[in-house]
């Protein structure tokens, strides 16, 4: 059964997760160096076992040919057996008969085994024999009319005093391994807790204006970067919420000054009494028209000081839309903000993907813009086509233009040219159009109209229309 989604991992896991890189490094070092000790013991055992199997056999098979041809010579009855000197090898005579002789004081051997006694009848010349319960190996060489046998006791000290040897190494392999996979990981993770201080000063001080040190290569030169690049992207917005906080304090500081001094005005002579003969009709009626003008001009400013704080465009999803749709209900909001306008429209159907409230925005502070510096008997002029793969919105107007030290701040928040301080407005309606286009992967342009003022032109990507929906008609 599959474990269930959500379940907690088992405990050596959560164990393991717990612990710190460094430790992980060191245990995965000893580890990995224990491991190798041990295959290496296991191997070299098989090796050296190999090895004195192999040479004791061969002295066995040395010893066995000497004793053969003496027994040749003087007979196997007669072959003269040294006493047995108390350690070394064992040798015995195989008679024709399946008798044996063996050296005086000599400890028995196992019994002559059945492949033993067919060597020594002459069914094969020689035979190598490992008994496992007593520890021999035994070595039957064909003699004469019989055999003669070396044996020699199986020695493990070797092996015991290399197993020994090889443990003792595998110990102090794998304290230093420890101690090397510890110093690797401290030296390889020493730029990464410089990091870390770095960010938890960071974020203790708040102070984003010291980057961290470009140190080390490869994947930790590559992260230092990328967090050298986010605290340069935090210093940039933290700068630009300070200058947009700055500059709204400075725009709204105008408005409220005059708005406060218009309501005191307002409120000291309503106290005194004499408001009806100090103010006249035409007097309030022109200090009220500025008050709802200061009150809008507050109202607007708050509203695009909205739409740029929030960072992004809006909330709504992008659809795909015709431009020309968009373009219509802007020029018709815009007259009915200002009735004296006048738009002239000249579009064509120009699909798009975009957000529909967003761009009617756009265009909407676009007219706005020009309809500010338009004279009275000059139209707005509004033009929307296909021009290859973009739809082109150009709109203009026949006012003094824009100044060639202007261009470059047209989109610049809060930026209003000198010949625009008289007239309302807050400078960010065109930093709105700027802000849209880019979210839209467009590009917006100034340059000057036919007509002496300026022609502001904004090209977005154009889309494929939808298909044509078929219709059904009953017969």
């Amino acid at each position: 059964m599959s474990r269930p989604a959500g379940r907690e991992p088992r405990r050596p896991t959560r164990w393991w997760r717990r612990r710190s890189l460094r430790t992980r490094l060191t245990m995965i070092a000893a580890t990995a160096i224990a491991v190798s000790v041990f295959v290496a013991f296991q191997v070299g055992i098989e090796l050296l076992n190999w090895e004195l199997q192999d040479t004791a056999e061969n002295q066995l098979r040395a010893d066995s040919r000497v004793l053969a041809t003496d027994a040749e010579r003087a007979g196997l009855a007669q072959v003269q057996l040294p006493p047995y000197p108390g350690s070394g090898q064992l040798v015995r005579v195989i008679l024709p008969g399946g008798s044996t002789r063996t050296p005086a004081g000599q400890p028995a051997l196992p019994p002559v085994s059945e492949h033993a006694g067919r060597v020594a009848q002459g069914a094969s010349a020689d035979l190598m024999e490992s008994n496992d319960s007593d520890g021999y190996f035994i070595y039957t060489l064909r003699a004469g009319d019989g055999a003669v046998q070396v044996a020699r006791v199986a020695d493990d000290s070797p092996i015991t005093r290399f197993g020994l040897g090889m443990l003792l190494i595998g110990l102090l392999c794998v304290v230093g391994g420890a101690l090397l996979g510890w110093a690797v990981a401290r030296t390889g993770l020493a730029p990464i807790d410089r990091l870390t201080a770095a960010a938890v000063r960071v974020a203790r001080t708040r102070d984003l204006d010291a980057d961290i040190p470009d140190e080390g290569g490869g994947e930790i030169r590559r992260l230092i970067q990328s967090i050298n690049d986010m605290l340069a992207a935090l210093r940039d917005s933290r700068r630009a919420q300070r200058l947009l906080a700055e500059d709204a304090a400075h725009e709204l500081k105008t408005p409220l000054t005059s708005l406060r001094l218009n309501v005191e005005l307002l409120v000291r002579l309503d106290r005194r009494g004499t408001l009806d003969s100090a103010l006249p009709a035409e007097s309030r009626t022109r200090l009220l028209n500025d008050l709802g003008a200061q009150v809008a001009e507050l109202s607007t400013l708050a509203a695009e000081l909205t739409d740029l704080a929030r960072g992004d465009v809006s909330d709504e999803s992008t659809e795909l839309l015709d431009l020309a749709d968009v373009v219509v209900a802007a020029a018709t909001r815009a007259r009915s903000r200002v009735p004296d306008i006048e738009v002239a429209l000249d579009e064509t159907s120009v699909w798009v993907s975009g957000r529909p409230a967003a761009l009617q925005r756009a265009v909407l502070n676009l007219i706005d813009n020009a309809g500010k510096w338009s004279p009275a008997d000059q139209p707005v002029q509004v033009r929307l086509r296909a021009e290859g793969a973009s739809a082109v919105l150009e709109v203009d107007d026949a006012g003094p233009g824009i100044d060639a030290a202007d261009v470059p701040r047209v989109f610049d928040r809060f930026y209003r040219a000198d010949s625009a301080r008289a007239l309302p407005g807050s400078g960010l309606g065109l930093s709105i159009v700027q802000r849209v286009v880019d979210a839209h992967g467009g590009r917006a342009t100034v340059a000057r109209s036919a007509r002496g003022g300026a022609l502001l032109r904004v090209d977005l990507p154009a889309a494929a229309p939808p298909a044509p929906t078929a219709r059904l008609t009953a017969g």
